[in-house]
């Protein structure tokens, strides 16, 4: 079947050649919007718990979560020999520069590991972390680093950076207590991309007071920032979360979908967003315990992506159409 739509798993193969797997890990961090800095208790529909896999807990190394998390997707992806640390738990630069610098190398330093992805907030980097970063992926941080891994040499490591954006609308950003607003998210990337970084930007649909129009004049606000790749996920209420008050006192201010809305919804999106954008992912997966109702039933990535690509085909369109007309 043709592809009507850039997919991220597809990127690394056609820079590569192969497949790169992320392997999560927890390296401890928190935010700034728990700790006071800029707020308290998080935002509202986050219980980080249910967002990343049982072998990333923070009471372990880096080493012994890359090493589970590699067996973890052995399973899965038998033929794949390098792999992504990827930093998600929280915000991941945030924390002086010597003790980022120190977990970044540290898992570099696993070989198996070809690059790292940091998820972070906006309002967490700043010119001299993005400047590491910018040495470190140009080879001129770990200057002996160098792996042979899959029949290839990889003379400097991969470094992403994934910043969690959330909305394009400074109301819906204050509502579910962000802590910052889109300007920092817009200022951000811009940084990054003027260091030759890649980033990557994640979007919640469903947010409370934001309509299906709103959701899809987002579009615009992200074809104008300078990303590599783009996540969505439908809004998931999480128990115990501030969000599952707010969904049982007002649920009429939040928009909810079907599974075959929301995939019609989606490719709604996908027409409008440019063309060279990498969709790493549509949808999310939260475990059962984490929510009192599961109503796509227990769906899996892998199925999801199939009923879009058949949905797509049956619609004949694909990424950037109504951009092309």
């Amino acid at each position: 079947m043709e592809k009507r739509y850039n997919s991220f798993a597809g990127y690394f193969r056609e820079k590569y050649g192969e497949r790169l797997q992320k392997v999560v890990i927890d390296a401890g961090f928190s935010c700034p919007n728990r700790d006071g800095t800029v707020g308290w208790g998080g935002c509202t529909y986050c219980d980080n718990a249910a967002f990343h896999p049982g072998y990333s807990t923070p009471g372990k190394s880096l080493k012994q979560q890359i090493d589970e998390g590699i067996e973890f997707h052995r399973v899965r992806y038998r033929n794949t020999k390098a792999y992504l640390a990827y930093f998600q738990a929280y915000s991941n630069t945030y924390a002086p520069l010597e003790r980022l610098e120190s977990l970044y190398e540290e898992a570099l330093g696993h070989p198996s590991v070809v690059g790292i992805v940091i998820g972070t907030r906006p309002d967490c980097v700043d010119a001299a972390k993005l400047d590491y970063l910018a040495s470190l992926k140009e080879g001129r941080v770990m200057k002996e680093w160098e792996r042979h891994v899959g029949g290839k040499i990889w003379r400097a490591p991969e470094v992403i950076m994934e910043y969690g954006i959330e909305s394009c609308y400074d109301s819906t950003l204050l509502r579910i207590n962000r802590g910052h607003d889109f300007a920092a998210a817009r200022k951000a990337v811009e940084m990054t991309a003027e260091r030759g970084l890649d980033a990557g930007a994640h979007f919640i649909l469903g947010l409370p007071g934001e309509t299906r129009e709103m959701m899809l004049g987002e579009c615009d606000a992200i074809n104008g920032l300078p990303l590599l790749s783009v996540k969505f996920h439908q809004l998931q209420i999480v128990r115990g979360t501030a969000m599952e008050r707010e969904f049982a006192a007002h649920p009429e201010e939040f928009v909810t979908f079907r599974l075959e809305e929301y995939i019609d919804f989606f490719i709604d999106m996908l027409e409008r967003l440019r063309p060279d954008l990498y969709i790493e992912r549509f949808a999310g997966e939260v475990p059962p315990r984490f929510v009192k109702s599961t109503p796509w039933g227990l769906i899996r990535n892998v199925e999801l992506l199939r009923l879009l690509e058949q949905r797509l085909e049956a619609r004949d369109t694909r990424q950037g159409a109504l951009l092309l007309c």
